[in-house]
C-alpha cells in the first residue's frame, strides 16, 4: 500500500498564500482514460524506471539536464499522487550529490547547467530543508550575475538586462524559465520571474515565425520537434506562475496560443508529432510529442485554450504516447541530442533511443499535469 505525503497539500497552500502568484481561471479536462492509459499507471511506471536507472552524466563530469528534467517531473508526480514511497526514493537518489557524488553538481556557468537549481529548489519547497535552498538558489542568481571571464557578447546581453547566458537557442527558454520560476515560487521575489518573462518576450520577438513555430536555428530552417518542445514547455511553465499583472504576460500568451494553434494543425492522425513538425514523410518523435501534449494539457486545464477546441487534441496526444512506453517504463523513439545542421536528411537520419531521459521527462510532466487539481 502506498503511503501518502501528508505535508504536500499544506505546503502547496502555504506557498500559494505567501507568494500570491496568479493562476488563470481553471478550465476542465476529461481525464477518464482506459486501463493502461491512466496518468497514475504511466507516471508510476516511468518514475520507477527512472529510479532504477544510472545517472545520465554529461561529458563524465556533471548531471545532464535531461536527468534534472526527469527528476523534477517525478517529484511533481509523487506530489500529485501523494506517493511518499516514491518521494523518499527520489530523495535518496539525490542525497549523494551532497557528499560522495558532489562532483556531479553542475557548474554555474552555462544555461544548461544552471537549470539544475530547479531540482534542489523543488526539494526545498516540499521539505523546507535549508540545505536544498542553499544549493539551489545560487543557480538562479548566477544566471544574471556576470562572471569576470564573460565574453564581450555575454556582457552585452547583460547590459541590456538579459541573462549573460543568452544564446538565442530555443531550448534556453525552458532552461532559463524553469530555474527562475522556481526561485520565484520559493522566495516570492518578483525579480526572478519578471526577468524570465522579459527574456521570453525577447526570444519570441527574435525567433518565432509567423506560423507560430521555431526554426532549430537561423541557419537550420527546420521545425525540429524537441527544439520546439522546449519552447512550448518553457512558455507553459512560465505562464503557470507568472502574475497576471506582469506587463509581458499578454505577449507571452499571444506567442503560446499562436504556437498551439499551429501544432494543432500538424498533429498526425496517430496523435503524435513528427521529428520535423511540418514534414509528413518523417517519423513520429516521442519526446517532442510529449512536450507539446504537456503544453496543451496545461492550456486546457488553466483556461488558456478553448476546451472544446483543444481538449481532444491534448487527450489524443497523451493516448499516442502510451505505445511508445515499454513495460519497464522506458520511452522509445526518442531522438538523440541534436545540434543544428542545414540538412533536412540529417534530421531524418538522427538515431532514436529507448530509455533516454529526454523522453522520460515530458511524459512525467504530462502525467502530473493531468492529475493536478
Amino acid at each position: 500500500m502506498k503511503k501518502t505525503v501528508n505535508n504536500f497539500p499544506s505546503l502547496i497552500l502555504l506557498f500559494l498564500g505567501i507568494i500570491g502568484y496568479a493562476q488563470a481561471e481553471k478550465g476542465t479536462m476529461n481525464t477518464d482514460f482506459p486501463a493502461g492509459y491512466t496518468p497514475q499507471e504511466i507516471g508510476s511506471r516511468v518514475a520507477h524506471s527512472f529510479i532504477a536507472a544510472e545517472h545520465m552524466i554529461h561529458a563524465d563530469v556533471r548531471i545532464h539536464y535531461a536527468e534534472v528534467c526527469t527528476w523534477y517531473g517525478a517529484l511533481k508526480f509523487a506530489e500529485a499522487t501523494n506517493d511518499r514511497d516514491l518521494f523518499e526514493m527520489l530523495q535518496e537518489r539525490f542525497e549523494p550529490l551532497f557528499t560522495t557524488e558532489k562532483q556531479y553538481q553542475p557548474g554555474m556557468n552555462h544555461v544548461d547547467y544552471n537549470m539544475f537549481g530547479c531540482l534542489p529548489l523543488e526539494f526545498y519547497r516540499i521539505t523546507n530543508e535549508t540545505k536544498y535552498l542553499d544549493l539551489g538558489l545560487p543557480y538562479a542568481d548566477t544566471q544574471w550575475e556576470v562572471p569576470e571571464d564573460a565574453t564581450d557578447e555575454q556582457k552585452a546581453w547583460a547590459d541590456k538586462g538579459y541573462s549573460w547566458q543568452t544564446r538565442l537557442w530555443i531550448d534556453d527558454m525552458f532552461m532559463i524559465t524553469i530555474i527562475q520560476s522556481q526561485a520565484y515560487k520559493i522566495t516570492g521575489k518578483r525579480e526572478y520571474i519578471d526577468r524570465a518573462a522579459r527574456e521570453m518576450v525577447m526570444y519570441l520577438d527574435e525567433l518565432q515565425k509567423p506560423n507560430g513555430l521555431f526554426y532549430h536555428a537561423p541557419d537550420a530552417p527546420y521545425y525540429w520537434a524537441r527544439g520546439n518542445g522546449w519552447m512550448a514547455a518553457g512558455m507553459t511553465e512560465l505562464l503557470r506562475y507568472l502574475p497576471e499583472d506582469n506587463p509581458d504576460r499578454p505577449r507571452i500568451m499571444e506567442g503560446y496560443k499562436l504556437m498551439m494553434s499551429s501544432l494543432k494543425q500538424y498533429q498526425t492522425e496517430s496523435g503524435a508529432w513528427n521529428q520535423l513538425i511540418d514534414a509528413p514523410d518523417f517519423w513520429p518523435e516521442s519526446s517532442g510529442s510529449a512536450m507539446f501534449t504537456f503544453a496543451m494539457i496545461n492550456g486546457v486545464k488553466n483556461g488558456w485554450l478553448d476546451r472544446q477546441e483543444y481538449e481532444e487534441v491534448a487527450r489524443k496526444g497523451w493516448m499516442a504516447l502510451i505505445p511508445y512506453i515499454t513495460p519497464e517504463g522506458d520511452i522509445t523513439e526518442v531522438c538523440v541530442g541534436t545540434n543544428k545542421k542545414d540538412d533536412r536528411q540529417y534530421y531524418y537520419d538522427r538515431p532514436r533511443r529507448t530509455g533516454d531521459f529526454h523522453g522520460h521527462a515530458p511524459v512525467l510532466w504530462c502525467a502530473y499535469s493531468l492529475l493536478e487539481k
